[in-house]
């Protein structure tokens, strides 16, 4: 790989072409945080989406358009003087040493388990209010109750064994099939809400993580739902008058493809 000069060469091109187009491209003139929200948004995700097909020049190039942003955030506050990209890395360095001090200072740990409790323990010495204050509230609801988990688990609270998780899923579809029978609208939802928390809970003991997990699921019905649609093109069939069965067939083919 690059040496660490030609690393620094590269970010410095970098600074220079924000200089450069804040100052002359039109388009680069006029945005501001805010209206590089959404975008930011959008280009995390085309990472995650990266991230999960394992493509890795499309990972570069994502990463590339993620860090663009970020530079991008930090030219604009420093045209306000609020701060600018040596603030932002120096701020990130100096949390990284107080949130390790099993690296940089005298603190010893023997595990992964160990480092997280303690993460969470000297973010609340920074001034957090609450182990859960630095869950965003925009995050979608999988992520964020993943996250919740996480955060909570690293103070204490948390089931011993897998078996005891996996017992509460089976309480909460118990609850949730007694609301299913009483036909009650807003109890199901409460209950089924309860399943999900309780499944997503099941998916940390088992280090599996759900919103992939999910995503995984998506994309390989969409994969076989296409086949199907695929294959009932090629016989003139349409799909509204096609019968389970005869859906069926194409189906198991492309769980075999």
């Amino acid at each position: 790989m690059y040496t660490r000069q030609k690393q620094l060469k590269a970010f410095e091109n970098l600074l220079d072409m924000m200089d450069e187009l804040r100052e002359k491209c039109p388009w680069d003139r006029k945005q501001t945080m805010e209206s590089l929200r959404n975008l930011t948004v959008e280009e995390v995700y085309e990472l995650g989406d990266a991230i999960l097909e394992n493509d890795k020049v499309e990972i570069k190039k994502e990463l590339g358009d993620v860090l663009l942003h970020i530079v991008f955030y930090s030219k604009i506050a420093s045209e306000t003087e609020d701060f600018d990209i040596t603030d932002v890395i120096d701020s990130l360095c100096k949390k990284m040493v107080n949130r390790h001090p099993h690296i940089y200072g005298d603190t010893k740990v023997e595990n992964e388990k160990q480092v997280k409790e303690n993460w969470e323990k000297i973010k609340l010495k920074e001034g957090n209010k609450s182990v859960l204050q630095g869950v965003p509230k925009s995050l979608p609801a999988l992520i964020k109750a993943s996250r919740i988990q996480d955060k909570v688990a690293g103070v204490g609270f948390d089931w011993e064994e897998p078996s005891q998780v996996f017992e509460k899923v089976q309480e909460e579809l118990g609850e949730l099939q007694e609301e299913v029978k009483a036909n009650d609208l807003n109890k199901i939802e409460d209950e089924f809400g309860d399943v999900l928390f309780s499944m997503i809970n099941y998916a940390r003991f088992l280090k599996i993580d759900p919103e992939t997990a999910l995503e995984r699921t998506n994309k390989k019905f969409i994969f076989r739902f296409q086949h199907l649609e695929k294959r009932a093109g090629e016989h003139n069939l349409d799909l509204s008058t096609m019968s389970l069965e005869e859906m069926d067939k194409f189906w198991e083919e492309a769980k075999h493809l």
